[in-house]
């Protein structure tokens, strides 16, 4: 019988709580999880899972050695795994059958979880070869968004992001390389943990730009996502792009936040995505934030370079014998995408390392204004019948503010930002660079629940607030207003306390 306590939408924290008051049992969740799946309407979120029966005694295993306990802070929570990264038991296919491998052990990230006690509960659907943001092109189904089933998920990461918000699981692993955490977390309504480049290893993880490719977390709360990627993290000698580093801090009031001057503000004619930007930047600033405009074309240009550069080339290198075999049996997108770096030659490489180091130099002259930056997540969102008429450059626009991240080396945190009048959420990324991961889950935590939306596809769902509180919001007989410039970039952008 599933108890009636269980909400819709699992979080870490309710699931801990009910398990210490003794009100429900791992083995109840995971019959849960399993009902709820049976009845999903969305078959294309899955590509594998952990046998029914398998899945019920690894959790009578745990309630086997006693209640919750501090050495495994995941016990009994149910999570998924994107389909590039390995899970022992499970093949690990990238959303490509003839890719398929049977892999001896976990990935360290997948091991580390399991140790804390969380339930592997099965592996989800992606863009093949984690090649897109949006979520339709792999053989075994597209997700859709759980707010409406003619609209994509978002990717690369989608079976994850629909896993979590559709309340299959309390968490999920995705990668993220061009923004395939986030663009999802933003298109269902859920939080996207892009960590900073290398705190998490990505050993047992199907590359796809193996330089830049990192695993992320999908959660309802940035309290949950932050507790994962704390658990997952750490150097592991096998990754050689593993890399260890002093977490920085961020001012807890009075930091100075990045906004998009308006002739730099696209959303390809989504005006209910650009309010409620605005409105996001609004929330930042009456929490104690100071907006100030910044030049967004250097790390425009900078996100160009992924798939215009010669970045494309690293996508092929660990295919290279795969597709001289099976490039039939490929997503045509994906093909045609990782395919055409065969074209690239060496000289073009280091035209691109060249080019992106003068860009790092403009980046760092704006770095120097601010201590992070807000940014839509995806700029709008489209149908599936879309995405699929047009599959290049419609995926291209959903990467125009995250495709920078791991080329400029910052971390990020998408989160919920409100609906539209159309139903479907919104979201956007806060921004800062390498080693800001603990002290940016925090600002992030603070603007979520600033906001209103509820968790994952239940609407009303109370919003958790931020472990450390920041500064006060503005008194009641304040009011903050926007001023903008003119309309060209590079003109003033602000707000205005009135008291």
């Amino acid at each position: 019988m599933l108890p009636k306590i269980l909400p819709n939408i699992l979080d870490i924290e309710t699931l801990q709580a009910l398990y210490r008051d003794g009100s429900l049992t791992p083995l109840q969740v995971v019959d849960a999880v399993l009902d709820r799946i049976a009845a999903s309407s969305d078959g294309a979120v899955w590509i594998s899972r952990v046998a029914d029966e398998a899945l019920r005694a690894a959790a009578r295993e745990l309630m086997a050695g006693g209640g919750p306990r501090e050495s495994q802070p995941l016990w009994g929570v149910p999570f998924a795994v994107k389909d590039n990264i390995d899970c022992a038991g499970l093949d690990t296919t990238a959303a490509c059958p003839a890719y398929a491998y049977h892999p001896e052990r976990d990935a360290p990230v997948v091991a580390r979880l399991r140790a804390a006690g969380a339930l592997l509960v099965g592996k989800t659907n992606l863009d093949q070869f984690a090649t897109g943001l949006n979520g339709t092109r792999s053989p075994y189904g597209a997700p859709r968004c759980v707010f409406d089933p003619r609209y994509i998920s978002g990717g690369s990461s989608s079976g994850s992001a629909v896993a979590v918000a559709s309340g299959l699981v309390a968490f999920a692993l995705g990668t993220d390389t061009a923004g395939s955490g986030r663009v999802p977390a933003a298109f269902n309504n859920l939080v996207g943990i892009k960590p900073t480049r290398g705190l998490l290893p990505a050993s047992g993880v199907v590359p796809a730009c193996r330089s830049l490719d990192c695993v992320s977390v999908l959660a309802t709360t940035v309290g949950d996502a932050d507790r994962v990627r704390r658990l997952a993290q750490g150097f592991d000698a096998d990754d050689p792009y593993s890399r260890l580093g002093q977490q920085r801090s961020l001012p807890k009031t009075g930091f100075r936040f990045g906004v998009l001057a308006p002739a730099q503000r696209e959303f390809f004619g989504d005006t209910r995505a650009a309010q409620l930007y605005q409105q996001a930047a609004e929330r930042l600033a009456a929490l104690g934030g100071e907006p100030v405009a910044f030049d967004f074309s250097p790390f425009s240009e900078a996100a160009a370079l992924l798939y215009s550069g010669p970045w494309v080339a690293e996508r092929l290198e660990p295919l290279r014998g795969f597709i001289q075999d099976h490039a039939e049996v490929m997503d045509p997108s994906v093909r045609a995408i990782i395919g055409g770096a065969r074209g690239i030659d060496a000289a073009q490489v280091f035209s691109g390392l060249y080019r992106l180091q003068a860009l790092r130099h403009r980046v760092d002259a704006e770095w120097a204004r601010l201590e992070l930056l807000l940014l839509p997540t995806a700029p709008t969102i489209y149908t599936v019948e879309q995405m699929l008429a047009d599959p290049l450059a419609l995926n291209s626009r959903l990467g125009y503010y995250t495709n920078f991240v791991n080329l400029l080396d910052c971390c990020a945190v998408a989160v919920p930002a409100g609906f539209g009048d159309n139903g479907l959420p919104f979201g956007v990324s806060l921004i800062a660079p390498a080693f800001t991961d603990d002290a940016l889950s925090n600002l992030a935590a603070a603007l979520h629940h600033a906001g209103a939306g509820g968790l994952g596809a239940d609407r009303g769902a109370a919003i958790p607030p931020p472990v450390t509180p920041l500064a006060r919001p503005a008194p009641a007989d304040e009011v903050v207003i926007g001023v903008a410039g003119g309309g060209k970039a590079g003109q003033g952008y602000g707000f205005v306390r009135l008291g």
